[in-house]
């Protein structure tokens, strides 16, 4: 009789721990976000969210305002991350270079392409929350 539930107990055992195994799925890839010009191409998910909330506190705004959206006609609306078509992508792009260089000329700070190192001017220095700066109004 326990050689029966020996058995019994490895045969579970591994009945499982086979079932675990093919129940996992393995780990998500990296997203690989596309069009990125400024921003590093090994910019990680976690990244990308800092930097775009980071974006929206200093400007004030959201998503849509520098990305294209568009509405299905199930009135879902979807973001098209990757597209151009929005005059306020290219300006934020050519601010984020002048910020760049700004911080690297004056203040001797590199940034990098991952905006990892704190800038001394970044957008919330003259926005101020605000998606045109008052002083522009």
């Amino acid at each position: 009789m326990i050689p029966y539930k020996r058995f019994c107990v490895i045969a579970g055992f591994i009945g499982f721990t086979s079932i675990g195994v093919a129940a996992t799925e393995p780990g998500e890839p990296e997203e690989n976000y596309k069009n990125l010009r400024i921003l590093s191409k090994k910019t990680t998910e976690d990244d990308m969210e800092r930097i775009m909330y980071t974006f929206n506190r200093a400007l004030g705004v959201g998503c849509a305002y520098c990305h294209y959206t568009t509405r299905d006609e199930t009135t879902f609306t979807s973001v098209d991350f990757a597209s151009d078509n929005k005059r306020e992508k290219i300006i934020a792009r050519k601010m984020m270079k002048m910020a760049i260089s700004l911080n690297k000329k004056y203040f001797d700070t590199k940034i990098d392409s991952r905006i990892r190192t704190n800038p001394v001017i970044w957008c919330r220095t003259c926005h101020r929350g605000h998606a045109i700066p008052k002083q522009f109004q």
